[in-house]
């Protein structure tokens, strides 16, 4: 035995160098450290059995981490799989990599999998887990594993694909990687028996007992390598958490998320639908919705003009060679509906962006730098066709409007400009109700780009420097701009701690010079404008859903579609609310009076389940004093207010609320 020298680096400020014997293992550098689950070295990650070498730099990897909450749940798919196998013998196996906050694995079996099933494959699971099975890597030939898999098709085709896997699948890199080819073998805790096998890049927990808590979701139908010509197969999905309280406060989260979810709540409070009869994507606002979504509109409306936009509208078709000047049918056809031949053969596209007939807009006359920075903005319907696999309500569709804003500005102003559109951005989406925000910066992918290194650098420093100055964390997101510019994302926390991205900021090199833009400057020389693309809301339908589950549906009062219930105890305190109601509208507040023939606590659940914000509840008494029960959505009430009160504190609260 000869000796080894080993850094151990738990943190930049911590490193260790350590001595030890050729055998060592990176499980032997951690000793008692059960959280440690597995190593990573000189920025791989490795199995805690990997044994280190001569000047091997090993950093611990705890469970709870964003790497080792991702080897817990590729092993825990790992186990399933093994579960599905040991149950239905006849599966094949597809892929099963970590996703967020849980895993999934697809199978090829002959029978949709049923909720019972998944019982039996969670049961099975938990005896898995208690086997304390080792995860043994080992590598091995492409022959070898050909032969081995020789009963797995799907795996002989990653086989096949290794070093491509992008092409594989999404999560097939789990499976195949780059690189060696390995497997790993379940083995017995006792006998070291193998019990079950899989093609797999690793790493995974040293043993089974090492997952703590888990539970299968539910299960899916998912087509192979993500595409609609290869067998459909049955997808599996499940969670997995270092502890049980992690996994209960999980699934308390998607509880309540459930709860929130934008397509129920659409459905229970009438405000949208998706009907099949239109086709997928593509939603109808109903009247209360179409309030809510006005009300959201005039008010961005209404700021964009206080902030010097000017209102363009654009038609939703235009001629295919629009899109090959822009370059969107390059980058974006793929995602675009098949053209409509029409004038003698003549290709016309439905837009899935404004920015193109925004620059036809700029360009219809001479431009003078006094006109700069000019602010284009449109309420602009787009279409996108996005695959059946991907659309999810409204933050996914395929018809949405964007509320889409193009800046054009000279250089010298373009910092400026960054500056305060940020700023306008994120109070505008304050007034909205989000208040939790993070910035992203996306930088240029040097592959995938356009413009001077020069002009790049100038740009994203100018975007950093306007993020900057909000005082919010700035999270750096190398090589994820487009190719045409860096760009800003703001993102948003909603009530229940999710994130979603909003408004983005993009500075644009690409179309400025595709459609030779110009002006004319100071000094009588011809200029190109600088570009700036805005989306705020980045779709109106995104935005509403966002919103809708933000407020679990019951919005505050200004966007509320219902403000104000009017509810009578008996049919003759109906026209004494009617006349109490007409006051209010006159003062523009949204009312109804419930004149049905339910009972006044039957009118009350059903203004509650409708969640809106105000009950004005009236008897006899109430007549006689001039007054009304005031009730709110809590169920506070409070008795005998005067009605010009009552109406008053109504229509503060929309003020308010409004930023009016």
């Amino acid at each position: 035995m000869s000796d080894v020298r080993v850094i151990i680096s738990r943190d930049a400020a911590e490193r260790e160098e350590r001595v030890v014997t050729t055998g060592t293992t990176a499980g032997d550098l951690f000793p008692g450290e059960r959280t440690v689950i597995a190593a990573r070295v000189a920025g791989a990650l490795k199995d805690l059995a990997y044994e280190v070498a001569d000047g091997d730099e090993v950093a611990p990897v705890e469970i709870d981490s964003p790497d080792g909450l991702d080897i817990l749940r590729h092993s825990t798919a790992h186990v399933m799989a093994q579960a599905v196998q040991e149950l239905f013998p006849e599966a094949k196996l597809g892929i099963g990599p970590p996703i967020k906050d849980g895993f999934y694995y697809d199978f090829d079996v002959p029978e949709p999998f049923h909720p019972d099933d998944l019982k039996r494959v969670e049961k099975k699971m938990q005896e898995i887990v208690k086997r304390g099975q080792r995860f043994s890597r080992r590598v091995t030939t492409d022959a070898d594993a050909r032969e081995e898999l020789a009963a797995e098709p799907y795996k002989l085709e990653l086989i096949g694909l290794k070093g491509n896997a992008a092409e594989a699948a999404e999560g097939a890199s789990a499976e195949v990687g780059a690189g060696e080819l390995t497997i790993y073998d379940n083995l017995d805790a006792k006998t070291g028996e193998l019990c079950w096998k899989d093609l797999c890049r690793g790493p995974h927990l040293p043993t089974t007992r090492l997952i703590p808590a888990f539970k299968l979701m539910r299960s899916a139908a998912a087509y192979w390598r993500g595409s609609e010509k290869n067998p459909q197969l049955q997808r599996i999905y499940g969670t997995a958490w270092p502890s049980k309280d992690e996994l209960k406060a999980h699934l308390e989260f998607l509880a309540e998320a459930e709860k929130r979810d934008h397509r129920k709540l659409g459905t229970e409070l009438d405000l949208f639908s998706i009907p099949e009869d239109i086709g997928s994507g593509l939603a109808v606002f109903h009247p209360k919705g179409g309030i809510v979504r006005r009300v959201m509109e005039d008010y961005s409306r209404r700021r964009h003009e206080e902030s010097g936009y000017e209102f363009v509208y654009t038609p939703h078709a235009t001629k295919g060679k629009l899109f090959e000047k822009s370059g969107h049918l390059d980058w974006y056809a793929d995602g675009m509906y098949p053209p409509m031949q029409l004038d003698e053969g003549q290709d016309y596209y439905l837009k899935p962006m404004n920015c193109p007939m925004h620059n036809l807009i700029f360009d219809a006359r001479g431009r003078s730098y006094r006109e700069l920075p000019l602010r284009l903005f449109e309420f602009g319907t787009v279409y996108r066709y996005e695959k059946s696999g991907v659309v999810h309500g409204l933050t996914r569709a395929r018809g949405f409007t964007q509320d889409d804003a193009h800046i054009y500005c000279t250089k010298e102003q373009m910092a400026g400009e960054l500056d305060s559109l940020l700023t306008f951005v994120l109070n505008l989406l304050r007034d909205y109700g989000l208040e939790d925000f993070y910035l992203e910066l996306s930088t240029k992918d040097p592959e995938k780009s356009i413009g001077s290194d020069e002009v790049w650098a100038e740009a994203t420093e100018t975007l950093r420097q306007a993020a900057e100055k909000q005082g919010l964390q700035l999270v750096m997101d190398p090589g994820g701009a487009a190719f045409y510019g860096p760009k800003i994302s703001v993102q948003a926390k909603d009530a229940i701690g999710r994130t979603w991205q909003m408004s983005t900021i993009q500075v644009d090199f690409n179309l400025p010079e595709r459609f030779d833009l110009e002006y004319t400057a100071a000094d009588g020389s011809r200029q190109r404008p600088v570009m700036i693309h805005r989306a705020l809301f980045g779709s109106i339908e995104r935005f509403f859903a966002v919103l809708l589950e933000h407020y679990a549906g019951a919005f505050p009062a200004w966007l509320a579609p219902v403000q104000v219930v009017g509810i009578p105890i008996g049919d003759d305190h109906v026209p004494y609310l009617q006349e109490v109601a007409a006051k209010m509208r006159a003062r523009g507040l949204r009312v109804e009076v419930d004149s049905s023939s339910d009972r006044m606590q039957k009118k009350i659940r059903n203004a509650q389940k409708a969640k809106v914000p105000y009950m004005l509840i009236a008897g006899d008494d109430d007549i006689a004093k001039g007054a009304v029960s005031f009730r709110y959505r809590s169920g506070e009430q409070n008795n005998g207010v005067p009605i010009d009160d009552a109406i008053d504190e109504v229509a503060r609260a929309v003020a308010e609320r409004a930023g009016s």
